[in-house]
C-alpha cells in the first residue's frame, strides 16, 4: 500500500512529468549559472564598494542598496529565463 506522500508524488508526476535533461542541456545550464554568478559577484563588489565610499550619506547608501537589490533580482530573472529556454519551456 502506498503512503500519502507516494500517492501525491504519483499524481504530481501524471500532471507534470519530470523532464530529463540531456548532458548538453546540463552543460548549458551550468554555463549560465557560472556566467550569472560572475556577474552577480561583479555587481556586489562594485556597489558594495560604492556604499562604503558614501559613508555618512545615508540617502546615497539607501539608493545604492536599492540599486544592488534591483540588479541582483534582474540577474536572477535573466538566469531563470535562459534556463527555462534550454529546458524547452519557451
Amino acid at each position: 500500500m502506498k503512503s500519502a506522500y507516494e500517492l501525491a508524488m504519483s499524481r504530481l508526476e501524471k500532471e507534470s512529468p519530470i523532464q530529463k535533461l540531456s548532458e548538453e542541456q546540463k552543460r548549458q545550464i551550468a554555463e549560465i549559472d557560472s556566467e550569472i554568478n560572475a556577474k552577480i559577484a561583479e555587481k556586489k563588489v562594485f556597489l558594495e564598494g560604492e556604499i562604503k565610499k558614501s559613508t555618512g550619506d545615508s540617502l546615497a547608501q539607501d539608493e545604492l542598496r536599492r540599486q544592488l537589490a534591483s540588479e541582483l533580482s534582474r540577474l536572477e530573472e535573466k538566469r531563470e529565463e535562459r534556463k527555462e529556454r534550454i529546458r524547452g519551456g519557451k
